[in-house]
């Protein structure tokens, strides 16, 4: 758990009614940014069986959310980033981000994967300044037009 003035985290799975809720904020928002593909990305991007899930909240209330799935024997792919509005660029994502790296290197994985979509600059932006390395898409991203793919190895 990571603690400041502003966010604590906690670690939960995708049963979590506070991620379910921030979950369906997310929903909202990519419909109106992946506009005609959202529904590509909707059958990639289900939550249901998620075991690794960081929950950021501010005075008890979550604002903050990410979660990580295996991908491989030796990666785990992150999922399901996001922050509610009026909470962004207060480095919350950064905390969500750090924290699911650490539950990460807990496990034993050596590096995570991940997906977002040219429409989201901020969190493109995000993974950079993480040291996230630009990777070719991976598995049903592959052919995607609209995919941004990252890796970082710990």
């Amino acid at each position: 758990m990571i603690k400041t003035d502003y966010i604590y985290t906690r670690r939960a799975d995708s049963s979590e009614p506070d991620f379910t809720q921030l979950q369906e904020a997310l929903v909202s928002d990519l419909k109106v940014r992946d506009g005609v593909d959202h529904e590509h990305y909707a059958e990639i991007n289900l939550v249901d069986g998620l075991h690794f899930v960081v929950i950021g909240y501010h005075d008890s209330f979550p604002v903050a959310c990410g979660g990580l799935r295996p991908y491989t024997n030796h990666e785990l792919e992150i999922k399901r980033m996001y922050v509610k509005p009026l909470f962004r660029r207060k480095n919350f994502a950064t905390i969500i981000l750090l924290e699911l790296e650490n539950w990460a290197k807990e496990l034993g994985f050596p590096s995570c994967i991940l997906e977002t979509g040219k429409n989201q600059p901020e969190a493109i932006a995000l993974y950079q300044k993480n040291n996230y390395s630009s990777i070719s898409p991976f598995g049903r991203y592959i052919g995607s037009k609209n995919s941004v793919c990252f890796r970082k190895i710990f």
